[in-house]
């Protein structure tokens, strides 16, 4: 096992740096998940949709996406939350896109739940009658109140 307690110069970390691509990227999660919590449990884990909407990302010439984690998925099932983690860095590394995690995020929505999470919002800023949801409209912060009922407000 690798020294954890290793930390790199200012120059080596530099260097690091000076040899990476102009970074281009977005806040990712899937289509198919409205939050973090969606996003990562077990039963709601959507690689196919992973795989295809960073291959887009790529084909628009995005090499690194910002995803968000949550404390609670690490409660429940540490391991395989970790599974699910690595599968998704194997599958945004097949595009050559890294990934930026954010962890312990104190903005957005406060209340929150494991299991099903609400459904989508509507688009506010599609065609009138179109039927089209917002995902990722319930973004959860970490430092919020735990709710056995999750809420669908903003």
């Amino acid at each position: 096992m690798p020294n954890a307690t290793l930390q790199w110069s200012p120059q080596s970390a530099w260097k690091w740096y000076d040899r990476l691509p102009y970074q281009i990227g977005a806040n990712f999660i899937p289509s198919t998940a409205i939050n973090q919590l969606e996003m990562w449990q077990a039963e709601t884990f959507d690689a196919a949709t992973i795989d295809r909407e960073l291959g887009w990302a790529a084909k628009l010439g995005m090499n690194v996406m910002r995803v968000y984690l949550h404390d609670l998925l690490w409660a429940q099932d540490a391991d395989g939350f970790c599974r699910r983690i690595e599968q998704y860095l194997s599958i945004a590394s097949g595009h050559g896109i890294l990934t930026l995690f954010t962890l312990l995020d104190d903005c957005w929505n406060d209340t929150f739940a494991l299991g099903p999470q609400p459904a989508a919002k509507p688009c506010s800023i599609t065609p009138v009658g179109s039927n089209r949801r917002v995902t990722a409209s319930s973004i959860i912060r970490r430092s919020g109140r735990r709710s056995n009922a999750m809420s669908n407000s903003c």
